[in-house]
């Protein structure tokens, strides 16, 4: 399930998709209102729901990292079918690493933006550490995300060692933004110069003072949006 959003009255100058954090959901306040103000730049936003959240069919338990990227591979095919072939990835927190992988199989990408990102996929298994011996045990298990009970299977624990983030971004090559809060209580700032220091050039980073990870608040999320579609006509 996906919704675009796009220019008011205006042609877009390009098309982005946004892959939202952790066992979130596009309509997620940070979702919907960086998109909007992603839109009054004329850049055309596909926010979605990967596979078992939100609106989207299947369960999350049988999901993994890569079914988050093939669903963000899909969702760019979306877009080259329907309306053109998609220039930006935003992505928060998990979100963010998935575009990171999934950038360097679209060709048509032309820059990413990372959101409150992890630098490795280690930090997510901090989330069921103290659940993998039943994850190994009974293939799944309950996990606290957020206040939201979740149900993780052994696949997803897996998959995770498939992955090296810092592998990926050096391998990229293509411009990138990163924002992240010296406030973001989910994932630690530290991640950000690890981040930056793994990738190429042209790169930047913004640190977002004062703001939390989920930019709860609207007004922050818009600043966010605003920075990123500012940064990006440079590459457009």
């Amino acid at each position: 399930s996906g919704s675009v959003e796009l220019p008011e009255n205006e042609s877009p100058k390009a098309f982005a998709i946004f892959s939202h954090c952790f066992t979130c959901n596009k309509n997620l306040i940070n979702v919907k209102y960086i998109s909007e103000a992603l839109s009054e730049k004329r850049i055309a936003v596909l926010r979605f729901d990967f596979s078992g959240l939100g609106d989207s069919q299947g369960n999350f338990a049988e999901t993994d990292f890569s079914s988050n990227i093939d669903d963000l591979l899909s969702a760019a095919d979306f877009l080259t079918h329907n309306y053109e072939a998609p220039k930006l990835l935003v992505g928060h927190s998990l979100g963010g690493a998935a575009s990171i992988v999934a950038a360097g199989q679209l060709e048509s990408v032309k820059a990413i933006s990372l959101l409150g990102t992890p630098s490795t996929l280690d930090h997510i298994k901090r989330l069921f550490v103290n659940k993998m011996d039943e994850i190994a045990q009974n293939g799944s298990a309950m996990i606290d995300v957020a206040g939201r009970e979740v149900e993780i299977g052994k696949g997803f624990v897996d998959d995770l060692a498939n992955y090296n983030i810092k592998k990926s971004l050096n391998q990229l090559n293509k411009p990138l933004l990163i924002l992240h809060s010296p406030q973001d209580e989910m994932v630690n700032i530290s991640h950000a110069p690890e981040i930056f220091m793994a990738a190429r050039h042209p790169k930047s980073f913004i640190a977002l003072g004062g703001i939390d990870h989920l930019v709860k608040n609207i007004k922050d999320a818009r600043y966010v949006g605003s920075l990123v579609g500012e940064w990006v006509m440079r590459y457009l």
